[in-house]
């Protein structure tokens, strides 16, 4: 059967939104809870689970069941991709009240399917217009997906087209793992050369930043906002484009000469150390590749350039560690009202200093893994675009 013989209906003639709970459950017994922060953007995926009494969910968060769809509605969550469909240990979830939940009919819709449907990039891209609210509390309303027309064919093609596609999706997952690999690996090498940064039991010489940088500092959101972005121009790199180890240039932002000139105090340099200082994201660092250049940064992200005995790699790695990443948390844990890490307070941070010459052997190391990396990133790009097509084919009929 062929795309032009499936009929098309409303998503809420074959799955329910926002179901009540109709289970009968005593206040001791244990259910599933899945907080927001456990559903994974890039695996489409609930990553963890906690087990809690029913007493401590049943008011104040979302309740669905094994087997539920769950699409975040919130902004910037929605936009960003966080859905999964729910496969507990338990029977019953709860979960964050930012939930939207999908139960298909099982009769008429499969669950995987219903799942992979919600991923296309056309349904979340109509969602983000349908959006209401202001500011940071714009969210999908159920209307929304209650009225979103959906593809039906028999359930046995439903289950086969999710079949193709979860196949599709494993080859990334298992491309994603190698790219982690080579991360740990990175890391590992860092410890075996110079020890815990927190113990420091090599007894390297601590150094404080502002001594053994050239500078620190941050810049400024262009007059006018995000109106004053264009299509091509100076980069612009904001907290988004600022990965762990990863400069990503998905949404990467540009601005006029004119526009940059007013940031001339925050031109970034290749293989500046970016650290994020503001937000949630606070304390993401990456160094800055030569293909963003020309460029400047917001007033969320900080430009540590580093002296010639402070490799720029080894830096890089000394603030990826999970020992410093947990005291740069800390630090930015500490305001008042929001995260942010300060100018004075980066100027002030101790690193530990081994001798310059065994910065540049760890550096060699590690230029010998991001070439790996590079090849892995281009494999899994590659795997990224046979599954949006995949995908795109899938609800056409095409597969």
């Amino acid at each position: 059967m062929t795309n032009a013989q499936w009929r098309t209906v409303a998503l809420e003639d074959v799955a329910d939104l926002n179901p009540r709970l109709s289970e009968k459950l005593a206040a001791t017994d244990q259910v599933a809870f899945v907080p927001m922060a456990a559903v994974s953007a890039e695996t489409a995926s609930v990553t963890a689970e906690e087990s809690r009494t029913y007493a401590e969910v049943s008011k104040g968060y979302t309740s669905f069941l094994s087997g539920d769809v769950l699409l975040a509605k919130i902004t910037p969550c929605f936009e960003n991709g966080k859905i999964a469909q729910a496969v507990l240990s338990k029977r019953v979830g709860f979960g964050s009240t930012e939930f939207h939940v999908i139960r298909p009919r099982a009769d008429k819709l499969d669950g995987r399917y219903t799942h992979h449907f919600l991923r296309l990039d056309r349904v979340r891209l109509a969602g983000e217009r349908r959006m209401t609210g202001s500011g940071g509390q714009r969210r999908v309303p159920e209307n929304y997906l209650a009225k979103l027309e959906i593809p039906l064919p028999p359930l046995a093609e439903q289950r086969r087209i999710a079949e193709v596609l979860d196949r599709a999706e494993a080859l990334r997952a298992k491309r994603r793992a190698a790219l982690d690999q080579l991360d740990a690996l990175t890391q590992s090498l860092f410890l075996d050369l110079f020890g815990d940064p927190a113990t420091n039991p090599k007894g390297w010489p601590l150094v404080q930043l502002g001594d053994q940088t050239t500078k620190i500092g941050s810049g400024s959101t262009p007059t006018g906002g995000e109106t004053a972005y264009r299509a091509e121009g100076i980069s612009l790199i904001r907290s988004l484009n600022v990965r762990d180890g990863e400069f990503t240039f998905k949404d990467l932002a540009h601005i006029s000469d004119e526009q940059a000139s007013k940031l001339a105090g925050v031109i970034v340099e290749q293989n500046d150390i970016l650290l994020n200082i503001t937000g949630a994201s606070v304390a993401r660092v990456c160094r800055a590749p030569s293909s963003v250049l020309p460029a400047r940064v917001n007033q969320h992200v900080c430009i540590i350039r580093p002296k010639p005995t402070l490799n720029a790699v080894f830096l890089e790695q000394f603030l990826l560690a999970e020992q410093t990443k947990r005291r740069l948390l800390r630090i930015g844990g500490a305001g008042a009202t929001r995260e942010a890490i300060t100018k004075a307070q980066i100027e002030v941070f101790e690193a530990i200093c081994p001798p310059v010459l065994l910065q540049r052997e760890f550096a060699r190391r590690v230029t010998a893994v991001e070439k790996l990396k590079t090849a892995q990133r281009a494999s899994l790009a590659e795997l990224d675009a046979l599954f949006a097509t995949l995908q795109h084919r899938a609800f056409r009929g095409e597969l």
